[in-house]
């Protein structure tokens, strides 16, 4: 096929119209056959349809927790902030489960809040916003599209960092994308106002055994890390005290160490991820070739024009 189409982001299922045409006239007549003749393995396909069905249902059920106070209903999936502090209160958009349960761990609890998303987070670009319950309510404040960023009223707002922290891979990256595509989409105000933020965990460590110790020095990128070699090097410290290790991702570390190195005010990276409206109006007309539903053949054309300038680590 010269231009397959597909459903979603995660292509589960292939719907180009003569595709689907062709393959419906191939099976449907032998496959309803086949049933009427095994009626047994019919019932059992159907089960399993239901079961699925079912299963999907509950997963959408919201599950809310109560705040202390009774005030506030908030997301389930929250680990919220012990201060009244608005100016200091934080929370970390973190990805998935593991890591998560690290960051709870290592976080401050009088300060950062934190919120895991399982998985993949999904592309929002064309939901409705009666989807984004969860999110709306953890901030505090409804989302709005770029034409009403001067009425959004943000008072309600409960944190003032937003920090999105996901690993320093290529995973990590795509999950950063997705969820500046909710924030550019439905929160621009966050983006012009400067909540937002993104989190620079290491994704090397380095270990050096020196005088009856052994000193941690963390390094960003591969650029830092040899650049830390090379400093290491010019003070004499031999190759054979001196140990590389990679994190796989945010779970493979210590509440400590992700504590040291993201979480705490005092040593961690954050980048403002924040834009004048008209850049973000600019931005917005960008994602809509990269996020779009019906914009597959142009993102294929972009990516034949301009994915030579790229180097991904993949």
């Amino acid at each position: 096929m010269l231009d397959p189409q597909f459903q979603g982001q995660t292509k589960e299922k292939l719907t180009s119209r003569d595709a689907y045409k062709l393959v419906s006239q191939m099976v449907r007549d032998p496959f309803e056959l086949w049933l009427n003749s095994h009626a047994d393995f019919g019932k059992n396909i159907a089960e399993l349809a239901v079961k699925a069905a079912q299963k999907r249902m509950k997963s959408t059920q919201k599950v809310e927790k109560k705040k202390s106070s009774g005030i506030a209903t908030l997301p389930g999936k929250l680990t919220d902030c012990e201060s009244d502090d608005i100016a200091r209160n934080e929370v970390f958009l973190v990805e998935g489960d593991s890591a998560g349960g690290s960051a709870k761990q290592g976080r401050d609890k009088g300060n950062p809040g934190g919120i895991a998303a399982r998985g993949k987070v999904l592309n929002t670009w064309e939901v409705d916003r009666d989807q984004l319950h969860d999110i709306s309510v953890a901030v505090g404040i409804d989302p709005d599209g770029l034409e009403q960023i001067d009425t959004v009223d943000v008072s309600g707002l409960r944190y003032s960092r937003i920090i999105v922290m996901s690993d320093a891979d290529v995973d990590g990256g795509h999950i950063q994308v997705l969820l500046f595509t909710l924030f550019l989409k439905h929160f621009p105000a966050l983006i012009e106002r400067g909540h937002i933020h993104v989190a620079q965990p290491p994704l090397f460590r380095v270990d050096v055994e020196a005088r009856g110790h052994t000193r941690k020095v963390y390094c960003l990128d591969e650029a830092e890390k040899e650049q830390t070699l090379i400093k290491l090097a010019d003070e004499g410290i031999s190759e054979n005290k001196i140990t590389v290790s990679r994190f796989e991702g945010l779970g493979e570390m210590n509440p400590d160490q992700l504590w040291e190195t993201t979480l705490c005010p005092d040593t961690r990276r954050l980048v403002p991820f924040q834009a004048s409206r008209e850049v973000i109006a600019e931005m917005t007309a960008n994602f809509t070739l990269l996020m779009g539903k019906g914009e597959a053949a142009g993102r294929r054309a972009w990516m034949e024009k301009d994915g030579g300038l790229v180097e991904a680590d993949v």
